[in-house]
């Protein structure tokens, strides 16, 4: 049997319990090693005795670390640095594995050929049977798609070593996942698709939450200093709105100069295309949801405000890693 360790980086939300449950309940070889970081950012946070009285044999197998609120990848890689065992197998705390998980893992890790550095699990998404998801729901979904992602991933623990671990500048659960594997893979390693499952709950979430998420175009833009202009080829990864974004907030921003410059026909006429362009995403966006009253406003809500937020973080990403070296000159 191959030995490995599980590692899961937590801000102990409710969904950790279930994932430790279910870790806990699966079939097949036991993890040697399981350790849990918690990242809240304050040092008196309550200790973690509830969610872990779940594990019960496993409990003694457990150790509890801290990351001191610095994000999933340092998190990771302050678990990275405490296990000894050979493979590490990264989940979520807003997972839960499959019965039989440990059994499938255990079988993945062994078919894995001596070139195979990560062997990624299966990712469901449970949704709604009863009516169409939400914007929020099929962002969800998407991470049945996703390449490498760490919901569920294993890596060979010497193999994460030699490319340095996560990268702790993606202080978000964004694309710190793909610039790991994409050096990996640069080393000269591969990463295959296991057979394993894990189920990934749609959690709740604001309204505001697809704002929140525009700060991921900071991490985009580190992912091209890194990565180079075609990273997102490499990664699979969707191209997405952005320049849609930057078009709509430049038309918006042209329309306000333009009307503070006392040229009101010419306002409106680039005003008309920054509505007519700021329409359609909203559209895009409510068309294949629910279409209830409290989706329609938030979509309206946030489809005008998404635009200028990702045109700032993306910008703001690219002041702040201008200086950033592709991964390839750092390790050479």
């Amino acid at each position: 049997m191959t030995e490995y360790a599980v590692v899961i980086p937590t801000l102990v939300r409710d969904t950790l319990a279930d994932c430790l449950a279910a870790l806990a309940a699966a079939t097949g070889p036991r993890p040697a090693e399981i350790v849990l970081v918690d990242d809240r950012p304050d040092a008196t946070s309550e200790p973690l005795e509830h969610p872990l009285a779940v594990l019960g044999d496993l409990r003694g197998r457990t150790t509890v670390l801290r990351s001191r609120g610095r994000g999933p990848a340092a998190a990771r890689n302050t678990g990275l640095r405490a296990v000894a065992s050979p493979w590490i197998a990264f989940l979520d705390d807003d997972v839960q594995v499959g019965p039989h998980w440990c059994e499938q893992l255990a079988q993945d890790l062994a078919d894995a050929p001596p070139d195979t550095a990560g062997v990624q699990g299966v990712i469901a998404v449970p949704l709604p049977g009863e009516r169409r998801p939400t914007d929020w729901e099929r962002g969800t979904a998407g991470l049945a798609r996703a390449r490498w992602i760490t919901a569920d991933m294993a890596y060979r623990t010497d193999v994460l070593k030699q490319v340095g671990g996560f990268d702790e500048r993606f202080r978000r659960a964004f694309r710190e996942d793909a610039d790991l594997a994409l050096r990996v893979l640069d080393a000269g390693w591969r990463i295959h698709q296991g057979r394993r499952t894990t189920r990934h709950p749609v959690r709740p979430a604001s309204r505001w939450v697809s704002l929140r998420a525009q700060r991921g175009n900071a991490d985009d833009a580190l992912m091209r200093r890194l990565h180079g202009p075609d990273w997102r080829e490499k990664a699979v990864a969707p191209r997405g709105r952005l320049r849609s974004h930057l078009a709509i907030t430049a038309s918006g921003a042209a329309a306000l100069a333009l009307a503070a410059a006392g040229r009101p026909r010419a306002a409106a006429a680039v005003g008309a295309g920054w509505a007519l362009g700021t329409g359609e995403f909203a559209w895009a966006r409510i068309a294949p949801g629910p279409r209830t009253r409290d989706e329609v406003t938030t979509m309206l809500a946030t489809s005008v405000l998404i635009p200028p937020a990702a045109t700032w973080h993306w910008l703001s990403g690219l002041w702040r890693y201008r200086d950033a070296p592709a991964w390839q000159e750092v390790a050479s």
